[in-house]
């Protein structure tokens, strides 16, 4: 594959492969694929600052009468609009008899418990204390400071998307049995793309990859092409970064739909019945692009979602499965290395 994919604006985006590799001869990566550099990465993001923010869910789950809920690690969460449209939140537990507020409606802004009546503005109220929480336009986040532990920042950790107002995003959740650098630590191996998916994905060369040399470039540099059918292609350049321990950004950086993102973030849940760690992966993909015709794509965004959350379901499908593993072996003892 051509190590800088041309930009083909004018044209369509696709390309055709001269000589399909059968998946069983295409060249091995697992000795590109260190360990140690994935490790390293993955150390490298969980020293990097959250602030205590976590994401909660997409921001068009909030625009019904009913909250958004959570488990974060054990704590139930709640957060809806107030009447300005700013999101609230809090916890997820009445303060009057335990009710979960996951079941109560939103009224003009107030949130009122369905067991007794009782309502909640986001203001304190008899021990119930509600928390920070922030609409970045996709995802939803709240601040929660005694479980993250860290200094707390004003807002979450941002990497740069597309204006949320000229594209086309949509979220995906699922959920595993393994704790969120399990997810992290898949989304910072590329090298298992053409492997692992290979439905998806051919022809994939990792031109850059973290150095311990330079610590400061911590960043994946992947050219690849994605399947559309047959030996038509789309060949695009991403960049995978991970700005903070729960998140890693996969940025296009050449190719069709150049500026877009796809944002993996790693939510803790807390245990299942038999104990074991549960964490949501919430997926945001904001596409963009300066063809003519995505102006149409875009108005067609609520057919293009469900196609859009299918596909990342397959992909995660099998990485669920792929940090499942990992977090298997790494709590009994057996992970390599």
């Amino acid at each position: 594959m051509n190590a800088n994919p041309p930009s083909r604006r004018g044209r369509l985006p696709l390309s055709l492969r001269r000589t399909p590799v059968p998946w069983h001869r295409q060249r091995p990566l697992w000795r590109e694929a260190k360990p140690a550099v994935i490790a390293q990465s993955l150390k490298r993001a969980q020293a990097r600052p959250s602030g205590n923010w976590y994401v909660v869910g997409s921001s068009d789950a909030l625009a019904g009468d009913r909250p958004l809920a959570r488990t974060v690690a054990g704590r139930e969460v709640v957060v809806w609009r107030g009447p300005d449209g700013q999101p609230l939140a809090g916890p997820g537990i009445c303060p009057h008899l335990g009710a979960p507020l996951r079941d109560s409606p939103v009224r003009c802004g107030t949130l009122t418990c369905h067991w007794h009546g009782l309502t909640l503005d986001g203001g304190p109220f008899a021990g119930w204390d509600p928390l920070p929480a922030h609409d970045d336009g996709v995802l939803v986040w709240v601040r929660l400071d005694d479980l993250g532990g860290e200094a707390p920042l004003d807002a979450p950790v941002l990497a740069a998307r597309p204006p949320a107002d000229g594209a086309l995003t949509a979220v995906y959740e699922g959920v595993g049995v393994c704790e969120p650098e399990d997810v992290v630590a898949n989304r910072l191996d590329p090298w298992h793309g053409a492997w692992y998916h290979a439905y998806s994905f051919v022809d994939l060369t990792v031109v850059d990859s973290p150095s311990a040399a330079d610590p400061s470039d911590d960043s994946f540099t992947v050219d690849v092409s994605f399947k559309v059918a047959g030996r038509l292609v789309v060949p695009v350049r991403a960049v995978f970064t991970a700005p903070e321990p729960r998140t890693v950004v996969m940025h296009i950086t050449e190719g069709e739909g150049a500026g877009s993102v796809v944002e993996t973030h790693a939510t803790p849940l807390g245990p299942d019945a038999l104990g074991r760690p549960r964490t949501a992966v919430i997926e945001a993909v904001v596409a963009a692009s300066d063809r003519r015709g995505f102006a149409i794509a875009r108005r067609a965004a609520p057919l293009l979602r469900p196609l859009m959350r299918g596909a990342a379901g397959r992909l995660w499908r099998d990485d669920l499965a792929y940090a499942e593993r990992r977090w298997e072996l790494r709590s009994t003892g057996r992970f390599p290395g």
